[in-house]
């Protein structure tokens, strides 16, 4: 019987930090991941060239969260790593977001500094202007600069990572592709950026290492075994969760092609987006992130597929008003000493910072309830 504790299902970083704040409070915590590794997506380990690999996809810590903040850094130090994201669009490399410094990299010299003046006249610099909404501006330059975007930054990519057509998603989604009115050339502005200086399984394992947290891998959750819980905390798919009763949720997954070059980089940057080109989206060079030393580079292409149950894992989720309503049958059906949480829980977007402060307030929202 484990009436006293609490479960945690998925350890990855929802999971682990309500169940360090739950230990913090004088609670016992069990963990159970079905993967053999603890940190779930943002797991990393060192590689035999003794290059910092993030398995599952480049993770960049940044957020405006001051609460979120101290508590990543009591388990861990930060380097100062300001993420950029390269696109190759029409043979040139220029930073995404779209602002004015790839105006004057993509365009000839007299038609940017032309556009340049009117995006200064009709926004405020320093904004971010989602791609769907500049569509609308009624003059000739603004009108070609927003096809222009469009169509080298955004419909293609899109399409590829999403597998419909930009109209099709959900407007939060297209919101994160924007026209940049500034010359800030960072894919991130949070006052606080970086990678944890000895990866993120490290970070990991400090939040863990607490008397009252017992962690237990490659353990699937099963109803009947692990009902006598004081508390559920699922971080994993809720329509797995209830064994698919009203049919699956659908999900992005992606497939990561890793290659080891024999050379000290194999791109100019940490990331490299391909809008327009081949069937990949993305190449992930690692070395970059730590500045670690090798003579050799290890790259990741990232593929964009959709999940199917049994063969892949999912990504992100696919926000539409049917898939919404599908969650929201599920969320009906949630006991009272149940709570779901993380991306998949919540069938929700969510950064770093985000899946922190959502476990932050679940804890006091519990804690403030009496039921803790």
């Amino acid at each position: 019987m484990m009436i006293n504790t609490n479960l945690v299902i998925g350890c990855g970083l929802s999971g682990v930090v309500i169940a360090r704040l739950l230990a913090r409070s004088g609670e016992k915590v069990l963990v159970i991941d079905r993967k053999n590794h603890i940190a779930g997506n943002i797991y990393d380990y060192k590689d035999e060239n003794e290059i910092c690999i993030h398995k599952y996809g480049s993770h960049i810590f940044h957020t405006n969260n001051e609460n979120v903040w101290q508590f990543v850094k009591e388990f861990t130090d930060f380097n100062t790593y300001m993420h950029k994201v390269i696109a190759l669009i029409d043979g040139i490399e220029t930073t995404i977001p779209f602002n004015i410094n790839t105006l004057y990299e993509v365009l000839p010299q007299s038609l940017a500094s032309r556009i340049e003046d009117k995006l200064l006249k009709n926004f405020e610099y320093n904004t971010r202007v989602p791609i769907l909404e500049f569509q609308k501006q009624n003059d000739e330059d603004l009108k070609f600069l927003a096809k222009y975007v469009y169509e080298k930054v955004f419909l293609h990519y899109t399409t590829k990572q999403w597998g419909k057509s930009p109209e099709e998603i959900d407007n939060s989604v297209t919101a994160r592709v924007p026209v940049y009115i500034s010359r800030d050339d960072r894919y991130f502005q949070d006052k606080y950026q970086g990678i944890p200086l000895n990866g993120y399984t490290k970070m990991v394992e400090k939040i863990l290492d607490h008397p009252l947290i017992e962690v237990k891998l490659n353990t699937e959750y099963n109803s009947a075994e692990f009902s006598d819980f004081k508390r559920i905390f699922c971080t994993g798919s809720i329509d797995e969760f209830f064994n698919y009763k009203y049919g699956i949720l659908p999900y992005r997954s992606v497939n990561f092609k890793f290659e080891t070059h024999n050379c000290e980089f194999y791109q100019s940057n940490a990331v490299v987006n391909y809008p327009c080109n081949y069937d990949f989206t993305r190449i992930h060079e690692y070395k970059y992130y730590l500045n670690d030393r090798s003579k050799k580079t290890v790259i990741a292409k990232e593929y964009s597929q959709d999940f199917k149950l049994g063969k892949n894992d999912r990504y992100y989720p696919i926000i539409n008003e049917e898939n919404t309503k599908l969650y929201e049958k599920y969320k009906k059906e949630i006991p009272q000493n149940v709570y779901f949480l993380g991306r998949l829980g919540d069938y929700k977007y969510y950064n770093m910072d985000k899946a922190i402060e959502r476990a932050m307030e679940l804890f006091e929202e519990i804690k403030s309830n009496g039921k803790s």
